[in-house]
């Protein structure tokens, strides 16, 4: 809170730190507890650069029942070459990135996998346990689906906000998503697979990392060579499951949904496409290079100086307070979209909030040149998940479906493949906050804006000074 210093987007909030430097995150932990994660936020280090970030809680017990063991389970994607290469070479070309090769748990592949026979994590407990499983998907580009053999599983936790218990066979995680679950190992002592693998909203057609990566709950006296038992996964494109799921995430308790609003904004995100450079041959359609856009900008990254920087010191000319509260232009946003809306407009745009305002934000996919879900993620805020839904967002009728009674509570959002997605927070953070879709290849596009949230009254009320270690550029 009031300290977008420790937040990490480079450009965003402070200038990357330099190659044999250092910065010191410093920042204060309020009222929150849970999975979260830690990771780079530069180009695609985050491929490997990342980790679990497990806040305990401090007082009290779990809201559910004791585990006798927990384990963070970090599902992640591996390239066979540099992973800067690969979005290097795709920026050159102006094609999507080649997919990754693999996936893997808490860094091992897997035994399903011909390379890595003996790179399997395992997972060790006895008959009779309550375990406790953190679910983190930190891949780049790939949405998961997460299953164990034989095993049922209560989701507990996402996002590190408790919600209202319930069972369920698989989990999705969107990148950057987390999702804490129970499994009772009430099974015949054995090996059994917990696996992952990708949920591909794309068109058909679309390349993508068709793999999947296990690791092994392995129960105690149970014999090595013993073949674990398979775990089920939906199909690659099942996105009726992965809507059921979503929809079955609802607080613990009932909450206060702020209100009344003050804000009332509508995003349209998705992807767009943008001409080849006179003389060069891109790779995308009819030789055109593959981009994105929220209300037909795609977002730009400053040089030089971070937003936050900018905005703390006044210095004009780095970003404009003009990001459009609605789209400049409206037309059907999940319907046959004219090629002369495929463009958008690069710039560094914000969007200014005042301190305390209730802002609601309809997420709006688009079928611009290839429709898909996008996992939506703003920086500062957790915020409630109101409603969601397919087709273009319609006020009159889909408002009455909001739920103001126990929505999630979430930092991430899935926005659906030719759908939208409602949420609503008070700009009570001070400061600048990247708003982007954790898909890294979209984020690379430039599927991002800002906002740039005001003081407000008193010290309490406002960003707090710049370390005296932030990084220069």
């Amino acid at each position: 809170m009031r300290n977008g210093w420790a937040d990490g987007p480079a450009y965003v909030t402070q200038c990357p730190i330099q190659p044999g430097g250092a910065y010191t995150y410093r920042f204060k932990i309020e009222n929150q507890e849970g999975t979260l994660w830690w990771h780079a936020h530069s180009s695609w280090l985050r491929a490997t650069v990342y980790g679990a970030l497990i806040i305990f809680p401090k007082h009290s017990a779990y809201p559910f029942l004791k585990p006798h063991r927990e384990f963070p389970v970090l599902l992640g994607e591996w390239w066979n070459q540099n992973p800067l290469d690969v979005i290097r070479q795709a920026l050159k070309t102006g094609a999507a990135p080649n997919s990754s090769d693999a996936f893997t748990i808490n860094g091992q592949p897997g035994d399903l996998y011909n390379c890595s026979t003996k790179g399997t994590t395992v997972f060790p407990v006895s008959s009779g346990e309550t375990i406790l499983l953190r679910l983190i998907n930190a891949a780049m580009i790939t949405e998961l689906f997460f299953s164990i053999a034989d095993h049922k599983m209560t989701v507990v936790a996402a996002d590190a906000s408790y919600t209202k218990p319930f069972t369920t066979s698989v989990i999705l995680l969107g990148p950057g998503q987390t999702t804490d679950i129970l499994i009772q190992t009430n099974q015949p002592a054995g090996r059994y697979y917990l696996a992952a693998q990708a949920y591909n909203s794309a068109p058909p057609g679309t390349a993508f990392d068709n793999t999947t990566t296990p690791a092994i709950l392995s129960y105690s006296n149970s014999p090595i060579s013993s073949p674990p038992k398979p775990a089920v996964l939906p199909a690659f494109n099942d996105t009726a499951t992965a809507i059921a799921f979503l929809a079955s995430i609802k607080s613990r308790r009932p909450v206060k949904v702020p209100a009344p609003v003050d804000e009332r904004l509508f995003f349209t995100v998705g992807l767009g496409l943008s001409n080849c450079p006179p003389g060069r041959t891109c790779a995308g359609p009819n030789n055109t290079r593959l981009t994105a856009s929220m209300n037909n900008y795609s977002f730009v990254l400053p040089k030089g100086l971070s937003l936050l920087q900018a905005a703390q010191s006044k210095v004009p000319g780095v970003f404009t307070t003009d990001f459009p509260a609605t789209p400049p232009v409206k037309f059907d946003y999940t319907g046959n979209v004219s090629p002369n809306l495929y463009q958008p407009v690069r710039a560094t745009k914000l969007y200014p909030l005042k301190y305390g305002s209730v802002v609601q934000i309809v997420m709006q996919g688009t079928n611009i040149s290839a429709a898909e879900e996008h996992p939506m993620h703003i920086h500062g805020y957790e915020f409630y998940v109101l409603a969601s839904g397919m087709g273009n967002f319609d006020a009159k009728r889909d408002t009455a479906k909001f739920n103001l009674v126990d929505p999630p509570r979430r930092n991430t959002v899935e926005v659906p493949v030719l759908g939208w997605a409602v949420i609503r927070f008070v700009a009570d953070n001070p400061g600048v906050w990247f708003v982007h879709c954790h898909i890294e290849s979209h984020l690379t596009w430039g599927l991002a804006m800002a906002f740039l949230v005001e003081n407000g009254v008193g010290k309490l009320q406002s960003t707090i000074p710049p370390p005296l270690d932030l990084p220069k550029c």
